[in-house]
């Protein structure tokens, strides 16, 4: 049974996950490897620890789509706490710099959604993965370093505000590859004058797959187990 399954991996599959909250994109790879008994596995853009929702995870010969799933557009939904802002931009820190949020109106947070869709120049939160002379600019980050990192371009295609229930503002994204939605909450808490980070995200499709596709880590264990 384990050469069949080793055989199928080997050829290639698409496994959809919808990676667990607090597990990291790569314990994911880790496990899903372990089971397959395959090391040609990887995923076709990371979620941080805090988010849940689509990973899309490549096996063997398809790893050589991973670059064209990467590319494709997302769509996400979440949630942004305003009245403070973290260093991380989520809650894998403490909020700081707590500010009065009660006056803000829904029009104003509506109004605000305009000028971060499109195509816009976003800058990267400096606890992310992009490497800066060869090194992590979250490990630098985390040593106190200072890290400049530039606005790339990215394009926002729709930017909805699905509820507000103050000081917490849910969203739904839907935008091209090399956006942080963490950046976005904090501009656009910046952009309301009162701060705000990421308090809730969910990948929901990358391209043509769905999150409605995609199946638990113990889901996928079971069915190799029958």
């Amino acid at each position: 049974m384990e050469r069949i399954y080793k055989n199928k991996y080997d050829e290639g599959q698409v496994i959809l996950i919808d990676k667990p909250m607090e597990w990291t994109s790569f314990d994911v790879i880790r496990k899903i490897r372990n089971l397959i008994k395959i090391k040609k596995v990887g995923h076709a853009g990371t979620l941080d620890p805090l988010a849940t929702g689509l990973l899309i995870v490549c096996t063997g010969r398809f790893t050589k789509k991973i670059n064209e799933y990467m590319a494709r557009e997302k769509e996400y939904t979440g949630t942004i706490t305003i009245g403070a802002v973290t260093p991380t931009y989520d809650l894998e820190s403490e909020p700081i710099d707590l500010k009065e949020y009660a006056h803000i109106t829904p029009e104003q947070i509506r109004e605000a959604t305009k000028q971060f869709t499109g195509e816009i120049m976003q800058v990267p939160p400096i606890h992310s993965a992009i490497k800066v002379d060869g090194k992590r600019v979250y490990e630098l980050a985390r040593k106190g370093k200072e890290v400049k990192l530039d606005a790339r371009p990215i394009t926002i295609k729709e930017f909805e505000i699905t509820s507000i229930d103050l000081p917490k503002i849910d969203f739904r994204v839907v935008c091209s590859t090399g956006t942080y939605i963490r950046s976005l909450a904090n501009d656009f808490g910046a952009a309301l004058g009162c701060g705000g980070y990421l308090s809730k995200l969910c990948r929901t499709r990358i391209g043509e797959f769905t999150l409605d596709q995609a199946e638990s880590i113990s889901s996928f264990e079971a069915k190799l187990e029958i």
